[in-house]
């Protein structure tokens, strides 16, 4: 009976392990400004947060890279573009689901 106990904890204890933790945006910008700031170490805010430090290291050095992005012409240019790309592929699905609509119609498929 012992052993199965054993056997059951270390099987529970292998499922927890598996699962991936994630995090929300919002907190990850506030663990990696608080770090940026340099205030306490990273050791300190992984004990805090309850983050590896090696992952705030990273959401830093992201922040980092990004933050001028944030401020940038092309960065409104891109989000732009994009919205005008995603207009355009909408204009088209339109036609392609009435098509798609009739050729089940003749095609005595329910639609």
């Amino acid at each position: 009976m012992l052993c199965q106990g054993k056997l059951v904890q270390e099987v529970r204890r292998e499922e927890r392990s598996t699962q991936r933790k994630q995090s929300r945006a919002e907190f990850k910008a506030r663990v990696a400004l608080e770090a940026l700031k340099g205030l306490k170490t990273g050791n300190e805010l992984a004990s805090a947060y309850g983050v590896h430090p090696t992952q705030i290291a990273h959401w830093k050095h992201r922040l980092q890279k990004e933050m001028p992005d944030i401020f940038s012409a092309r960065r409104a240019k891109r989000e732009h573009d994009h919205e005008a790309f995603q207009a355009q592929l909408y204009q088209q699905i339109g036609p392609l689901k009435v098509a798609l609509d009739w050729v089940k119609k003749k095609a005595g498929l329910p639609p």
